[in-house]
């Protein structure tokens, strides 16, 4: 019997985790708006279709592009047009999903903060504790 140690599973950051969350929920609550906007017939133009299915589609790529360079600039700017998109939805709807996207925004501050200092607390504690830090993987080849 040898006493090794189990190996230690390096964790994956938590700025991008919880982006990429937000991202793909977002994508969620606009293909369902987008579904709802055009089975009420609030918008009968095809135009609702392409405008909701370009955001799912930028909102899910943006999800595969964070933690990459301009990820989450993108993030950032795809917030900014989910809330003309909102704006641009009929008034009977209007409020509701102005909210929605606030509180989506609010979600995504959080995300891009929170998980930006856990990140920062985590290397704080690997670099105090080295002994405890997970062993370098090997490259894959």
């Amino acid at each position: 019997m040898s006493s090794t140690a189990p190996a230690v599973r390096r964790k994956r950051p938590a700025k991008p985790q919880f982006t990429q969350t937000i991202l793909v929920l977002e994508a969620f609550v606009v293909l369902f708006a987008t579904l709802v906007v055009r089975g009420l017939r609030v918008h009968p133009d095809p135009t609702v279709w392409a405008v909701g299915g370009v955001l799912v589609l930028l909102l899910v790529v943006a999800a595969g592009w964070v933690g990459r360079p301009g990820g989450y600039a993108a993030g950032w700017v795809l917030q900014g047009w989910l809330l003309a998109a909102a704006l641009l939805v009929p008034a009977g709807a209007r409020d509701l999903t102005v909210l929605t996207v606030l509180v989506f925004v609010g979600l995504w501050v959080v995300a891009v903060r929170l998980g930006a200092r856990i990140d920062r607390e985590r290397a704080e504690y690997d670099a105090a504790h080295p002994d405890e830090s997970a062993p370098e993987s090997p490259p894959r080849g």
